[in-house]
């Protein structure tokens, strides 16, 4: 079960390095699959953080991945402003370098 969630992890380490351009590869090349030092914590951080907000919970999704100190901001929530929010909350945590948001708004088709 682990080497599956490695290799989950891995290839969304991949993707994220692919669709944000040459500094994220640059940071995969440097720290390898497993990421750079520190970048757990600062998930771990980020998250906790994030959880602090109840309007960033269930429905909505907000997933996070850091590579080299840049924190990946991706899935959905239902506003802008909690989109802003969760990019702001991101930036606030210790070591973050910059926040990438891929954060979508959810469509109720109206």
């Amino acid at each position: 079960m682990r080497a599956r969630c490695l290799s989950s992890l891995s290839a969304l380490t991949i993707l994220l390095a692919c669709l944000t351009g040459c500094a994220a590869y640059d940071a995969y090349r440097k720290c390898g699959l497993r990421g750079c030092p520190g970048d757990t914590q600062i998930d771990a951080q980020v998250r906790a953080l994030l959880d602090q907000h109840p309007a960033l919970r269930a429905p909505n999704h907000v997933y996070v991945q850091t590579l080299d100190g840049v924190v990946y901001l991706s899935g959905q929530v239902a506003t802008g402003l909690q989109r802003a929010t969760a990019e702001s909350v991101a930036g606030a945590a210790p070591d973050v370098r910059r926040v990438v948001s891929t954060i979508s708004l959810t469509y109720e088709g109206r």
